[in-house]
């Protein structure tokens, strides 16, 4: 399987040029630094016990920053290399201005780039975040006896029985790993399945909130920008046919309601222009948070479409409604919302986020809808609610902060 997977991967290499091409023009990455995913570096490298994380997307990424910032003030730590995929996450990086940390995109997963990569950063240890497993990389990185660490790890039952259909394969991958730590039991019990050796269950780093979360103060512009408007709900992550099913929602909240707008944050922001047409068309007026202008009086839905902003509008809302778990399966993850004291709705589709949902469930902080009608009915009951949000965070705050040291306390063995 590995022999299939390498002729795959330089098969990949030789058109890369043609897809990176492609990309750039969708905006999908950067025409400054797409040559990194193929051998360019950014930055120079002098440092010998550099650490290096590497997660696929925005999700990831946000996930570890917590760590991050908590690494950076470790004196015996010099310098730490963060690794992505998506341009997203890299524009979400640069926002931070992390002092000791560099952004590198990752390289495509072929012998020869791995070489070159590993000889050029030389990392003392290596975390790779969730489900980011890289054959070839991964290979190397033992073959150069470098400690190798799967951090927040989440393997889903799709992609179990994938790498389960390649047992052999599958050992040869993941019993290279010195340590996987994983959110939840699921995960914990198919990394055993898959072969490999070291695992402990140690919680989602999802909970732990970010201290530039803290201090991001840019609610105070987009509040201005409402004009005192109520704020029913944020529908966060959504796919097609979700912006209308929440439209319709907030249409029906006009009647009981006045002065009120909905806030829709799509998951892919450049289907804004389709969202907004659709939503138009049943007779619901549109703002686009790229305009820069305040909202007019009979605005009804706040359309975000621009890339992360997310956080801005979870910190104005009391009412979350997850994506992706309405028509489409899988699920989104809520702890974000919910760290900013949401309450959360979601559909029948949670798939992906089982563990966190029943938690969230347990802890009276999520609800399931099944129809418009339920959804609307929990909006009403829960606008009624004062103060709840204070409860929320003060509830993740306690769990995150646990997990958090706990994660710290496990991979400074490595550093």
């Amino acid at each position: 399987m590995l022999f299939f997977y390498r002729i795959a991967v330089n098969f990949i290499f030789l058109i890369s040029p043609i897809i990176i091409i492609y990309r750039i023009f969708r905006n999908k990455e950067d025409p400054k630094r797409f040559l990194e995913k193929i051998g360019k570096f950014n930055k120079e490298n002098k440092s010998n016990s550099l650490i290096w994380f590497h997660g696929s997307s925005v999700g990831e990424i946000l996930s570890i920053i917590p760590l991050i910032e908590k690494l950076e003030k470790k004196k015996n730590i010099k310098k730490i290399l963060i690794t992505s995929n998506t341009l997203s996450s890299a524009r979400i990086i640069k926002k931070l201005k992390l002092k000791k940390t560099l952004h590198q995109f990752f390289p495509l997963d072929t012998g020869f780039l791995v070489e070159k990569f590993l000889n050029h950063w030389r990392p003392k240890a290596v975390f790779l975040i969730e489900s980011e497993i890289w054959p070839n990389m991964i290979l190397k990185i033992k073959e150069k006896k470098i400690p190798l660490i799967l951090l927040n790890g989440r393997i889903t039952k799709k992609s179990f029985q994938n790498w389960k259909s390649f047992p052999n394969f599958s050992k040869k991958i993941f019993n290279k790993f010195d340590l996987c730590l994983g959110q939840n039991s699921e995960t914990c019990n198919y990394l055993k399945t898959l072969g490999a050796g070291n695992i402990k269950k140690i919680g989602n780093l999802k909970f732990s909130q970010s201290i530039s979360d803290l201090k991001n103060k840019s609610n105070i512009k987009i509040k201005k920008k409402l004009a005192r408007k109520k704020i029913m709900f944020s529908a966060i992550s959504t796919h097609k046919n979700e912006e209308l099913f929440c439209g319709k929602v907030h249409s029906n909240l006009k009647v009981k309601y006045k002065n009120i707008i909905s806030i829709i944050i799509p998951r892919h922001v450049e289907r804004a222009g389709e969202i907004k047409e659709e939503l138009n068309l049943n007779k619901l007026n549109v703002h686009l948070h790229s305009s820069n202008k305040s909202v007019k009086s009979d605005t009804d839905i706040y359309l975000v479409d621009t890339f992360g902003e997310t956080k801005s509008f979870l910190k104005l809302s009391k009412i979350a409604i997850m994506g992706k778990s309405i028509y489409s399966k899988g699920g989104q993850n809520p702890l974000e919302a919910a760290r900013f004291g949401n309450r959360i709705i979601h559909g029948p589709h949670v798939e992906n986020f089982v563990e966190v949902y029943n938690f969230l469930k347990k802890q009276g902080i999520s609800t399931k809808i099944s129809s418009s009608t339920s959804l609307e009915k929990l909006v009403i009951k829960f606008d009624r609610k004062k103060n709840y949000s204070k409860q929320i965070i003060k509830k993740l705050s306690y769990t995150g902060n646990k997990i958090l040291l706990n994660n710290e306390k496990e991979i400074s063995k490595y550093i």
